[in-house]
């Protein structure tokens, strides 16, 4: 039985003893009452071995023989089983007698008339009433007892029986010290340069103090990490852990949240004063939004709520730190514009450090990392597998190695080669190749022309990520994609906006050139484009019409407004601005397709010929481009071009033909 069970067995079994034998210790039974006529009619038919008679409570026992027991199929035994504990037996039946000389001559002339009739009579003290409500009352303070014995212990996070009933309001936290080293360092993170130098002065603040407060200078309270989803900084928070060599608290904001009032503040409060008794300390706080969320946003519940409570026991917490408690207080965060204001000023979050998303060198450092588990073939280069990986986090690149990896052996080789790693980044973009799929002819036709005219026109304009690889084997729910090697760059211009998306457009403009009618394969394409349009508009201010105006709100405000920030004259003008920047560039995407329809045959015919064509395909067809860089290695991989990296830093789905 382990421990949990064994908590459990105890208070249980002492339940169903109590309910066993409390009844039986004070003589209670629910014996059938009959009347005195009926009760002398047994006793002549011999069944009654033995009455006792209660003089002041008017009331006999009957106790009937082995033989009319076993003949009523009553279930029973010829050993009282309370005899062990010298316990009253059961009685039969209760008579209710009225003048107790009567029933006594009336008893003594039946058993004189029939010697065979052996029937005994004893006397016994007369029994309370009393006793049945105190039976009863004993009964239910032992149930309830086991109620609340189990609800506080369940509560309570577990612990031996009664240990944890009042530990509701305990921190959740878990500790990591001397006894339990986390195997995390520094070496482990890869990338991350300017994040790791901040967090690794945050653990010498702790370990020489002396160093910085003898000049005046006081230890920040708190650190804050931002940036997208997988970039690394829960791992940068095992690597302080691992590095600080002191006690080390870490849980997640959602810890702190229960459905009981006041719990919040009291895991708050005690969490804190656990670090303080063991100071220096740190205190990891992941995913901080789910009680830092600012006060009066889209809240409806009042000034109770308890998110709000608990919120305002941290803001208190870390206000009331002294400079010499050596507490230093970390969180992390992909949703830095919803916390309240207050929480991240000076004196609690000193430092806000943004963990971005790993450029070319760092994602290099991620592979070096990840592939040290891995048994690799002799064509693996990092630097190639960097740069096929484009807007991947740490988390994605971790995962591409792990697919690799099972890809190598689910084709049984002895080593994980390029190839696979390929196929890998392959399935994580555009989902499971579905060869077996099956499609019309006039259908696949229709996808080959979709992707060659992407292809088409992104090889011909000049601001145009370079194509890679085109396809029109059915992945995950599309039908056909087209990868590119986006360029990394900081800052994007109207020219290379506008190229992106006309190459995003030449999907359906090649359909209206070849086929004279459109489909809802562009489903994709016309989101990609409007959503960039709109952000050229109204946010990045590159509309000559509209000028110079931008309705960004970083402030985040703008979620919880119901009103536009702009009046409604303007919001027409807006439509009307997007959709001419949509329409003249699939204008133009219909003039480049029609100047080239015959490369477009040609790109389309080879698509259906191969269903996987490669860059050198293009450059055979339509020649080498003027402004492309020589590349010293021909790249074979399913990436994709990103959004502006300002706007949003992360990987798309492929284009597809087929998301409807």
């Amino acid at each position: 039985m382990n421990n949990k069970g064994f908590n459990w067995f105890f208070p249980i079994a002492i339940i169903a003893l109590l309910l066993f034998f409390i009844p039986n210790f004070f003589g209670d039974n629910n014996a059938k009452s009959i009347d005195e006529d009926e009760f002398f009619k047994v006793m002549q038919s011999g069944k009654i071995q033995n009455v006792i008679i209660y003089k002041d409570t008017e009331k006999a026992d009957v106790f009937l023989t082995q033989a009319a027991k076993t003949a009523m199929v009553k279930k029973t035994t010829e050993t009282d089983p309370l005899s062990a504990f010298n316990m009253a037996p059961k009685a039969d039946y209760t008579v209710k007698y009225g003048d107790l000389q009567l029933f006594l001559k009336k008893f003594d002339t039946i058993k004189e008339q029939n010697t065979a009739i052996k029937t005994t009579k004893d006397y016994g003290a007369g029994k309370s009433p009393f006793m049945d409500i105190l039976v009863s009352a004993l009964i239910w303070i032992a149930i309830l007892g086991l109620f609340y014995f189990l609800l506080f212990r369940r509560m309570g996070g577990g612990g031996g029986p009664g240990g944890q009933i009042f530990s509701i309001g305990k921190s959740k936290a878990k500790l990591f010290d001397e006894k339990e080293r986390i195997q995390v360092t520094f070496k482990d993170v890869a990338g991350l340069e300017g994040a790791k130098e901040e967090v690794q002065e945050v653990v010498d603040f702790l370990k020489n103090s002396e160093k910085y407060t003898k000049l005046g200078g006081k230890i920040p309270k708190g650190v804050l990490l931002v940036g997208p989803p997988g970039t690394g900084k829960t791992l940068l928070a095992k690597a302080v852990a691992g590095e600080a060599k002191v006690p080390f608290f870490s849980l997640s904001g959602s810890d702190f949240v229960e459905m009981f009032v006041g719990v919040g503040a009291s895991r708050v409060r005690d969490l804190f004063a656990q670090a303080k008794a063991k100071s220096p300390a740190i205190i990891f706080i992941d995913e901080i939004d789910a009680i830092g969320r600012a006060r009066g946003k889209n809240n409806f519940s009042g000034g109770n709520d308890e998110r709000e409570n608990t919120l305002n026991q941290l803001l208190t917490e870390m206000d009331g730190f002294g400079t010499d408690t050596n507490v230093i207080v970390m969180a992390a965060t992909n949703r830095a514009d919803i916390l309240d204001k207050a929480l991240m000023r000076a004196g609690r979050f000193d430092r806000s450090i943004y963990v971005d998303l790993p450029e070319l060198h760092e994602r290099r450092q991620i592979f070096d990392v990840h592939l040290k588990k891995i048994k690799l073939d002799g064509s693996v280069d990092r630097e190639f597998l960097a740069k096929q990986t484009p807007g991947f986090s740490g988390a994605d690149i971790a995962n591409v190695c792990n697919e690799a990896a099972l890809i190598a052996a689910r084709n049984n080789h002895e080593s994980v080669t390029k190839q696979d790693f390929l196929d890998a980044v392959d399935r994580i973009i555009g989902g499971l190749e579905k060869k077996n799929k099956a499609i019309k002819p006039s259908e696949k036709k229709r996808v080959a022309y979709h992707e060659a005219g992407h292809a088409t026109i992104s090889w011909l304009v000049e601001h145009a990520s370079p194509l890679l690889k085109v396809t029109i084997v059915p992945r995950g729910r599309s039908l056909g994609a087209a990868w590119y090697l986006p360029e990394e760059r900081q800052l994007t211009t109207t020219e290379q906006l506008l190229d992106e998306m006309c190459a995003t457009l030449g999907g359906r403009a090649a359909e209206q050139v070849i086929f004279n009618n459109i489909s809802t394969g562009a489903l994709s394409d016309l989101e990609t484009v409007t959503k960039r349009a709109q952000a050229m508009v109204t946010i990045y201010g590159l509309s000559p019409n509209i000028g110079n105006i931008s309705y960004y709100d970083s402030s985040g405000q703008a979620e919880y407004s119901f009103s536009k920030p702009y009046s409604e004259e303007t919001a027409t003008k807006i439509d009307a601005e997007i959709k001419s920047i949509i329409e003249n560039q699939y204008q133009r995407a219909l003039q480049i397709l029609a100047d080239n329809k015959d490369k477009l045959d040609a790109l389309a015919n080879k698509l259906l010929e191969k269903e996987v064509i490669f860059r050198e395909d293009l450059e055979e067809i339509f020649g080498k481009r003027a402004w492309d860089p020589e590349l010293t290695e021909k790249p074979v991989t399913n990436t994709i071009p990103l959004k502006d990296k300002e706007e949003e830093s992360e990987v798309q789905a492929p284009e597809s033909p087929t998301q409807l």
